[in-house]
This record gives structure tokens, C-alpha cells and sequence, in this order.
């Protein structure tokens, strides 16, 4: 049996292949809108995670250590290859999937790692909005 998905260490060329995949996989279950707003936030999330950069933007994620933390991905060789957003099991919460690719600090490039992210529904006291808040990892 032949798979669908590109060979590791494929590269951009076959980041697409793994976005149909996904979606493929699991079919869309949310409005378009939250979706997007979802796959955009959980892009940015997962870089911060991985890179350092932006972190302080979630400091209910990342928490108020007060010391710096080594980043564990050079943000040059750090990529999101796929990203879908679905419900969570409530219509208040969400999981975002990410395939992404990144060369650790030792100079190790590995594709294909997965991560999943969990947000929650919250509303905005201010304007009555609602808005997706990533919840820390347990």
C-alpha cells in the first residue's frame, strides 16, 4: 500500500500533502471563522513554545517563572507543515493539530513532529466577544 503522505525529509514541497491529510482525517466541525482564528493562534502558540518568541503574549501558557528559558527550536529552521482546528468534545472547547518541522539546538532537523493544543471558548467582559484561550498543559 503506497501512502499519501510525502516521505520524511521531504520538505516544503510536501507540506501540502500532509494538510489534506489531516483534513482528510478529520472533517471540519467547526465555523470557518473559528477555525481560522483557531489554526492562526495555534500557529503562533507552537512557535512561541518552541522558539521563545512571543511567549510573554500567554503568560497563563507559559507561566511568570521570572527566568529566562533557553529556546528549544532556532526560529530560522522552525515550520508549521499542517494545521487543522476541531471541536474538543464541547461546543466550548477546541483542539488544535500541528505537523510541524524544526532543527533543535543541538542541529538536529526532524519533520513531522505533531502537536496538539487545547483552547477554550472564553467571552470578553468588555465587549460581550467571544475569543479562543489556549489552556496551560497538565
Amino acid at each position: 500500500m503506497v501512502s499519501a503522505l510525502p516521505p520524511q525529509g521531504e520538505g516544503r514541497p510536501g507540506d501540502r500533502a500532509i494538510q489534506l491529510a489531516l483534513q482528510a482525517a478529520w472533517p471540519a466541525d467547526l465555523s470557518p471563522d473559528d477555525e481560522r482564528q483557531l489554526r492562526a493562534v495555534g500557529r503562533v502558540l507552537l512557535r512561541a513554545d518552541a522558539t521563545g518568541i512571543g511567549r510573554a503574549r500567554w503568560p497563563g501558557f507559559f507561566g511568570h517563572s521570572g527566568r529566562a528559558i533557553a529556546p528549544a527550536f532556532a526560529a530560522a529552521r522552525f515550520r508549521v507543515q499542517a494545521v487543522i482546528a476541531r471541536r474538543g468534545g464541547a461546543a466550548d472547547r477546541a483542539v488544535v493539530h500541528l505537523v510541524w518541522a524544526g532543527t533543535d539546538r543541538g542541529g538536529t532537523y526532524t519533520d513531522n513532529r505533531i502537536t496538539d493544543l487545547h483552547f477554550a471558548r472564553t467571552t470578553s467582559m468588555k465587549d460581550g466577544g467571544a475569543t479562543w484561550t489556549p489552556q496551560p498543559r497538565t
